[in-house]
Order: C-alpha cells, then sequence, then structure tokens
C-alpha cells in the first residue's frame, strides 16, 4: 500500500494557477503526494514552489512536454488524480505566434487524456478557460453559452475542451471540464492584465490599456480557484465525472476600473492610464453563472475584488526579486 493518502499528477503546475494548487494542496493535504510535470517555459517558474515543499518526499518535479507520451504515461500511471493545466496561455501572443498554442493546449491534451484511458485514474481535471465563450451573449453566462472562441489562443483552449469532452462520450474518460474566468493573485505573470498595472504602477509606468478599457471581465482570486478545485477533488465522483463546471464570481469589472484600483491602492495619479489601440480579437464582456459551481460543489467564491487586489498588491510590492526578471519580457510583447 502507498505510503500517501493521494498521488496527484499536476502538469503546468508551475504556472500561476498550477502553483498557487499545488501550494494549497500541500498547506491542507499534507499525506498526498504530488507529481509536477511543467516544461518551465517562459511562464513556468519553479520559484513559485516554496523550497519546503521542493525538499519535501511529498513532491517531486519532472521536467518535460505534455506533448511526449513516454514522460506522460509513465507519471499518470503513477498518479490517483490527473489535473492538467499545463497550456500555452497568452492571447496576445497567440495572435502573432500561434501554432505552439494548438500543439501544446490541444496535442499535449490528447496525450494527457489518452494516458488517462490507458490507466487507472480516479478523476482527470481539465483546466479549460471562459475565453471559450467568446463575448457573453447572456448575462450570466452559463455552460451552455456557445463557444465562440475569439482569438487563437481561445480556438486551441476550445479545442482541448471538446476534446475532452470526446472522450467522456467515446471513452468513459473520468473527467470534469473546469472553465475558470479571469483569475488573478500572487505569482501571475506580467503578461497579464492585474500584475501588468500593478508592476507598471510601481514603476511609475503608463497602464496601457487596449481601446477604451471597458472591456470587462468576471475578475476572480487564485485562492478561490484553489477552493474550487479542492471541492472537485473530494465530492463524490458521480457529482463531477462528465460536468462542465464555471468558475466565476457572477461580478463583472471593466479593465479601467481596475487599472484605477490598483492606482488608488498604490497612491498613484490616474494620469499613468494610458490607452492604446485595441487588440484583435478582443472580448468585450464576460461575467459567470454560479449556479453549476453552488449546485454541484457547494462552492462559490469569498474573496472580495477589493480584497482581493489589496493582496495581489501587496504580493508584487513584497517580491520585486521575483517579477524583475519578467519586466523585459512584458516589454517585449507590449501587453
Amino acid at each position: 500500500m502507498s505510503d500517501f493518502e493521494k498521488k496527484l499528477l499536476i502538469t503546468g503546475g508551475a504556472g500561476f494557477i498550477g502553483s498557487n494548487f499545488i501550494n494549497y494542496i500541500h498547506r491542507c493535504y499534507p499525506d498526498y503526494k504530488i507529481l509536477l510535470l511543467d516544461a518551465l517555459t517562459y511562464a513556468g517558474n519553479l520559484d513559485n514552489i516554496p523550497s519546503s515543499l521542493k525538499s519535501n518526499c511529498h513532491f517531486d518535479f519532472f521536467h518535460g512536454n505534455v506533448t511526449h507520451p513516454d514522460i506522460v504515461n509513465k507519471l499518470v500511471s503513477e498518479a490517483d488524480i490527473v489535473v492538467h493545466f499545463a497550456a500555452e496561455s497568452h492571447v496576445t501572443r497567440s495572435i502573432y505566434d500561434n501554432a505552439i498554442f494548438f500543439e501544446t493546449d490541444v496535442i499535449g491534451t490528447q496525450v494527457v487524456a489518452n494516458a488517462v484511458v490507458n490507466n487507472h485514474v480516479e478523476l482527470f481535471v481539465h483546466i479549460s478557460s471562459s475565453e471559450v465563450y467568446g463575448t457573453a451573449l447572456t448575462d450570466p453566462m452559463d455552460e451552455e453559452h456557445p463557444l465562440n472562441p475569439m482569438s487563437p489562443y481561445a480556438a486551441a483552449k476550445a479545442g482541448a475542451d471538446r476534446l475532452v469532452y470526446s472522450y467522456m462520450k467515446t471513452y468513459d474518460l473520468p473527467a470534469v471540464i473546469v472553465r475558470p474566468f479571469n483569475n488573478y493573485g500572487p505569482c501571475q505573470h506580467l503578461e497579464k492584465a492585474i500584475p501588468n498595472f500593478i508592476v507598471s504602477a510601481l514603476q511609475n509606468k503608463p497602464l496601457t490599456i487596449h481601446g477604451d478599457g471597458n472591456s470587462s471581465r468576471d475578475w476572480m482570486y487564485v485562492e478561490d480557484t484553489c477552493r474550487a478545485l479542492d471541492k472537485i477533488l473530494h465530492v463524490s465522483r458521480e457529482k463531477v465525472i462528465g460536468q462542465v463546471i464555471n468558475l466565476g464570481t457572477g461580478k463583472d469589472t471593466s479593465v479601467i476600473d481596475i487599472g484605477k484600483k490598483v492606482l488608488e491602492i498604490l497612491d498613484k495619479p490616474e494620469t499613468l492610464l494610458e490607452h492604446i489601440d485595441d487588440r484583435p480579437g478582443q472580448v468585450s464582456r464576460h461575467i459567470s453563472s454560479t449556479t453549476s459551481s453552488k449546485e454541484l460543489l457547494d462552492w462559490q467564491a469569498q474573496t472580495d475584488l477589493d480584497e482581493g487586489l489589496e493582496k495581489t498588491v501587496e504580493f508584487y510590492k513584497n517580491n520585486r526579486q521575483w517579477w524583475e526578471r519578467f519586466v523585459w519580457m512584458k516589454e517585449l510583447w507590449g501587453t
């Protein structure tokens, strides 16, 4: 019998949400074994995992790509549960260099799903994205909302999402598809709006806003996402296998208002707000339904936006060494 209560394989766990989830799981379930598979591309950072965990027998790191069947099959065969975060995730980059998005997001997901089909895995949690929906046609957006991806990134995530769905129907894949709305919090790469705004403000540089800034998003603090995933792992399998579940707050806030909130927290002038051309494939609004997450998981987001932003600003204020290495990439992509 294993010395560990459960063994979790987490793909892409050195990234933003994945690393927060690993740290959450280790804190709440110290008897679990965590297997981390990550290619350590620009967004993957082992510094997101604390040294105390990396040196712990409950954690093993494997450097590899989810598109490589050999390493994926080996690790899936050792796991009870697979949580699949690994993906390319930058909308703007996908517009100008999109091939890697389909390779990682679609082919990588196929490789992982095939490995799950061929091994005795209890549960496969596929992390999709609210971006698969495109602009909101309903208020709120539930899981039956049409999939209208508006960027190559979103299209790649939609392809992976539907691939997992087809495997559930064809191979009885024991999977749940999770569609988180816009997450923010500690250890998020500077390509994303909120850390971009915070770091720009800390340097007294312009906060660049695409278009008029009135595009709105359902912003969710990453700790709430981790709690939801915890629920998925620990409710009865019958409740979640075969389901698609949105994770959001049910409230949306414009991008320009997010910028203003960040400036207010840091006591910086609104003159730092700078409008630039809108990007192609811009989504004008996202707002999540919370019905399924409440009914299936007995979960709802707990962190108020202002509270979450305060916590996030504190992280970037106190961890300059973490983010300063990424500033050149932020400037390269103009995000």
